[in-house]
């Protein structure tokens, strides 16, 4: 068994922050992430999602959200990541958890 890690996920959603509008495809916006991973160098995964919330005055919003994986990324670089796409996406805040987890790689072979 592997030693426990971090996993932390940044949920960007894709509506701008005035229009409350999505403005570009979410393919657009995967593509921003998939160059931000990248220009850190860390591993990720991400997962299209879509829901609701309220906001503080009470308005109802859905929107598409991306949902980044990262695993054993130090904290710093997560909110340094977390910075880069709120700002790239428009919105007023992105929201980041984080726990501990336990990784395994399982492998068997049929030979």
């Amino acid at each position: 068994m592997d030693a426990p890690t971090t996993q932390s996920t940044i949920y960007i959603g894709l509506n701008d922050a005035d229009t409350r509008d999505q403005k570009f495809t979410t393919e657009k916006y995967i593509s921003i992430l998939k160059n931000v991973c990248r220009s850190y160098q860390v591993a990720f995964s991400v997962h299209q999602i879509h829901g609701g919330y309220f906001h503080e005055d009470g308005r109802y919003t859905e929107e598409n959200t991306l949902s980044l994986m990262l695993l054993g990324v130090p904290q710093e670089t997560v909110v340094e990541i977390a910075k880069d796409l709120c700002a790239f996406f428009h919105q007023e805040s992105v929201m980041v958890t984080t726990s501990p987890c336990a990784v395994d790689f399982v492998k068997e072979s049929l030979d």
